[in-house]
């Protein structure tokens, strides 16, 4: 879908042609609807749409006619309030699948736009391409800013003042001076009265939409200056104003956007739970964070406290068990030394191989983020020698079959079934990693070896723990 708004932005504003859309690929057009909100606002920005909200008399029944029309299915999103979905067909190459939503419309369309949160979501436009615009969207488009329609309106929603955030980080806009009072003040009651947020579902929405913006880290900073980071995720809030030193230029807070900027520009196709672990990497630094006399301060454990911290935020802002899981690992292993020589590659990749590329990507991020007065170009040139080490085993053909199993470690050993048997195969499988085992004898020996290191064999002639003789 293209609009009138093409891609001739300049600082300050955005070019226009005409006042209209153009809506040949909006078809079909639904009998007597509106096309309002974000879908309009994305078609005079020359943006991707794939989602389009469309207001209707009868919501049912111009779903299912759409549903039938586009190939796709639908479903009722509200009961109560008359809201259903289409979701059309997936297409050839695997293109997101665009969904419609439609709502009841009223006698009086200039009001429901009015309701909406900012102006340059309150924008409809008819069959013919030409705009609805009561609060002045478009101009506010043309003036690169996020204006709230009414404070009212703002307020109305626990969530719109976090959206009035992420738009004006993600599309690169001026929040207005008015719109941000009015964030701010709200920020200040959620804050104090956390029956006056939204649901967590919601606030985890809008930080999905940031990270994955082209703006997100503005949208952050912007979140923290007029305090809705604080009541949000306030695990990062509080690195704001931890001084580093050392191989960085910037406080905790400042060093963590940076690091999605640079991850962002690196890998585009960066997953949410990469993005959202690359944010938060360091949040476990104001807890640890110990003054040494004559030296900068040190964060030592700062990655294992900081992955309890994501789980835990995680949890609170309703991520799903997996996402809570992958962003805690790779927190956890973050400051994970990179190897100095291919053995050390091999081990590295053993270890860490469920974690592997994302722990790569989320580490380059970390140092391209720190320019501190210790940072050289030696230091950066031997951190990627060490990754295309790291790159060079992951490459690779993967590991083959292991050559014992846990049978025969019992066997081996004389050990009963327990944790030792999984400690045993950890210890080979390594070894075979690193080059150090290469057929089954080889493993035997190892395992004879290892346990007579750790004293399993001299507790009684079977291997066995006292308690199970």
């Amino acid at each position: 879908m293209r609009g009138v708004f093409r891609s001739t932005r300049r600082r300050g504003g955005v070019g226009v042609q005409d006042g209209r859309i153009d809506t040949s690929q909006c078809t079909p057009w639904p009998h007597g609807a509106l096309l309002v909100g974000g879908a309009v606002r994305d078609l005079l920005l020359d943006r991707p749409v794939a989602d389009l909200d469309w207001s209707v008399p009868d919501p049912a029944a111009a779903a299912r006619r759409h549903a039938a029309a586009l190939g796709g299915s639908v479903f009722t999103l509200d009961e109560e309030r008359d809201h259903w979905r289409v979701v059309g067909p997936q297409g050839d190459h695997g293109e997101k699948r665009v969904t419609h939503d439609f709502v009841p419309s009223t006698a009086d369309p200039v009001a429901d736009l009015e309701r909406r949160d900012l102006t340059i979501n309150a924008i409809a436009a008819r069959p013919d391409g030409s705009l609805l615009d009561p609060t002045g969207g478009v101009a506010d488009l043309r003036a690169g800013v996020v204006r709230m329609t009414s404070r009212s309106a703002l307020e109305a929603d626990a969530v719109r003042p976090l959206r009035a955030v992420r738009f004006a980080g993600v599309l690169g806009f001026t929040l207005d001076d008015q719109t941000a009072a009015t964030v701010s003040r709200t920020a200040a009651r959620q804050l104090a009265d956390a029956s006056l947020r939204p649901a967590s579902e919601r606030v985890r929405d809008e930080l999905i939409a940031i990270v994955n913006g082209p703006g997100g880290a503005n949208a952050l900073r912007l979140a923290a200056d007029l305090g809705l980071l604080v009541t949000f995720l306030p695990e990062l809030d509080a690195t704001r104003g931890v001084v580093q030193g050392g191989l960085h230029h910037l406080d905790v807070f400042g060093h963590s956007v940076l690091a999605l900027e640079r991850l962002a520009a690196n890998h585009p196709d960066a997953t949410t739970d990469l993005r959202l672990a690359t944010l938060l990497h360091d949040i476990g630094k104001p807890a640890t964070a110990m003054p040494v006399v004559g030296k900068r301060v040190t964060f030592h454990g700062h990655a294992k406290v900081g992955s309890v911290l994501a789980r835990r935020a995680m949890r609170r802002l309703r991520f799903g068990s997996h996402s809570v899981a992958t962003v805690g690992d790779l927190v956890r292993l973050h400051m994970q030394p990179l190897p100095g020589d291919e053995r050390a590659a091999r081990r590295f990749v053993h270890r860490h191989r469920d974690a592997l590329p994302d722990l790569l990507h989320l580490m380059i991020a970390d140092r391209e983020a720190a320019r501190g007065r210790l940072a050289s170009a030696a230091g950066r040139l031997r951190y990627q020698e060490a990754m295309g080490r790291v790159i060079a085993v992951l490459e690779e053909t993967p590991p083959a079959a292991p050559l014992l199993s846990g049978h025969d470690v019992m066997r081996v050993l004389g050990l009963e079934p327990g944790p030792r048997v999984g400690e045993a195969l950890d210890v080979v499988a390594e070894a075979v990693a690193v080059g150090d085992v290469r057929d089954v004898e080889d493993a035997e020996r190892l395992l004879r070896s290892y346990a007579d290191a750790q004293g399993w064999t001299a507790q009684d002639g079977l291997g066995r723990s006292r308690s199970r003789a």
